[in-house]
């Protein structure tokens, strides 16, 4: 019975020791199995993913405060300043390579939505989203060397810029100068087109032809045909009580080339990438043009001296630039990223329009405006003349923040136009700010003082500059 005993006591302390050793080990860290993250929404339709169907959203929020143009109001009220939150972009994009020769790509999407969104046109807040692009591309032979595509497509010429990739962009936003015929002739930048893009060695190439859309159908007031040129409004034809002069809406052609020193840039979409973070080596110079017969119309004097001769005018725009993205320090993470270009943009005689991104007003008070849209935060955006636009900016080391952190990259932008319309008074923009890169452009917040002129006419009728303004905008953004 002791030998019993003293056996029991034996397993108890045995089982007691295990316990307590097996609790010491639940203490000790034990190695954790890193979790695989997907890059993005993607869906392989073949086993090694060369098929396949991809989604992706982008939402850009500002917070932002403005210094109004002279005469400013808002709601009817005066408005020296104004603070106001909106959506600047939000879009899903879908696209794939659902054979091994086809390609489609598709967006939909608002802009430009903040309080004052549709204030003085249908009164709607509702009616905002639609399809940007819905284009379908075949792929000749297996490489990039020729694409063939079609449909509503941002595919166009002039600049990078002017069919940029949005969520990926360095600065603040884009130079939307060069977006030439922004929902005047087309669909938000985009347009009806077939086209034809590719790579053949260092060489970059797209080259399209467009059905524009009449001035009349953009959801606005048609301009008023006048002394300066505008954008032909079908709807007003007979123009001089007959049609004998009426052009119609003419085919715009175009085209984009780039020779790439180092490696070429990405080719999935039409559009263009604004920065690489140092993932690529990247330096091209870039040639680009526009052309449309009797895109624009205006009265010129006739044989008494007065306004009455309707005039047609072909709209020509040419761009050269350079861009410049590559790693400085791999193990720092740090990169630049430069840009710099030169334009002749001739829509016709003097022509001129301003235009303010998602404007913080809704009118004015002022009587001696170079435009009745000259408030808020407009300046005079588009115009016929010579314009040079400029941006660099630094990826700092990602050790300033410490690891895990993102990283900061300090940017400034300036853009110089001498216009016609302007007396050749010159038109200068600033920016200056910063993005933190949370995650990359995934995740990143972007701050950006801007510095803008303003115009008006003095008692002889000629343009005269006036106080400059300024904004200051903070957006945060996601891009998935």
């Amino acid at each position: 019975m002791k030998n019993l005993f003293l056996i029991l006591m034996g397993i108890a302390s045995l089982s007691l020791r295990a316990q307590n050793l097996d609790s010491a080990l639940k203490v000790i860290p034990q190695p954790v199995t890193p979790v695989k993250e997907k890059n993005a929404l993607k869906f392989n339709l073949n086993e090694d993913g060369s098929r396949y169907f991809q989604v992706t959203f982008l939402n850009q929020v500002w917070v932002r405060y403005n210094e109004s143009n002279d005469g400013t109001t808002l709601f009817g009220k005066k408005a020296p300043s104004t603070f106001d939150i909106g959506i600047r972009r939000t879009r899903i994009q879908m696209f794939g390579q659902i054979t091994e020769h086809t390609f489609v790509y598709f967006q939909f999407g608002q802009n430009n939505f903040n309080n004052t969104y549709l204030y003085s046109s249908s009164g709607n807040r509702k009616f905002a989203a639609f399809f940007h692009d819905a284009v379908c591309e075949y792929k000749v032979g297996k490489g990039n060397q020729l694409k063939l595509g079609g449909g509503l497509t941002v595919t166009t010429g002039v600049s990078r810029f002017s069919q940029p990739s949005a969520g990926t962009i360095m600065a603040l936003d884009l130079p939307v100068f060069l977006q030439y015929g922004v929902d005047q002739n087309d669909l938000f930048n985009r347009k009806l087109a077939i086209y034809a893009r590719g790579q053949v060695g260092k060489l970059d190439y797209r080259v399209f032809l467009a059905n524009d859309f009449p001035v009349n159908s953009n959801g606005s007031a048609a301009p008023t045909l006048g002394k300066n040129a505008t954008f032909v409004n079908p709807l007003a034809f007979p123009a001089n009580g007959s049609n004998a002069k009426a052009p119609g809406i003419n085919n715009q052609y175009g085209g984009y080339f780039a020779y790439n020193f180092f490696e070429n840039e990405d080719h999935t979409t039409p559009y263009m990438r604004g920065t690489y973070l140092g993932a690529k080596k990247i330096w091209n110079i870039a040639f680009g043009a526009a052309y449309q017969k009797a895109a624009t119309w205006y009265l010129a004097k006739d044989t008494t001296g007065a306004y009455t001769d309707t005039t047609f005018a072909d709209m020509l725009h040419i761009g050269i630039e350079t861009f410049l993205d590559m790693p400085i320090n791999k193990e720092k993470g740090t990169a630049v990223s430069a840009f710099l270009g030169y334009y002749n943009t001739n829509y016709g005689h003097n022509y001129l329009r301003y235009n303010g991104l998602m404007n913080p007003a809704t009118g004015t008070g002022a009587t001696n405006l170079v435009q009745a849209g000259a408030f808020g935060n407009a300046f005079p955006m588009f115009g016929t003349g010579q314009v040079i636009y400029a941006q660099a900016g630094y990826l700092m080391s990602k050790k300033l923040l410490g690891e895990g952190h993102g990283q900061l990259m300090p940017f400034a932008s300036a853009q110089y136009a001498d216009y016609e319309a302007l007396e050749h008074k010159p038109m200068l923009i600033l920016d200056a700010g910063f993005n933190w890169m949370i995650k990359g452009h995934t995740s990143k917040i972007s701050v950006d003082y801007q510095n803008r002129p303003t115009f008006h006419y003095d008692d002889n009728g000629h343009v005269q500059q006036g106080l400059r303004k300024s904004c200051l905008i903070v957006q945060y953004q996601i891009y998935i």
